[in-house]
């Protein structure tokens, strides 16, 4: 039986795996891609 709690686990250790791969790149690469992100999320058209 899959239960909350392990689904749970299961998205913590995706979670530590993904800030660990991302601890490495540099901080410059980090920041184009925040900003490129926020950018995309604001523009919107109405």
């Amino acid at each position: 039986m899959y239960t909350i709690e392990m689904a749970y686990a299961h998205m913590r250790q995706l979670q530590e795996l993904a800030n660990r791969s991302r601890a490495h790149l540099p901080a410059d690469a980090n920041g184009r891609a925040a900003a490129r992100s926020r950018r995309s999320r604001g523009a919107k058209k109405r």
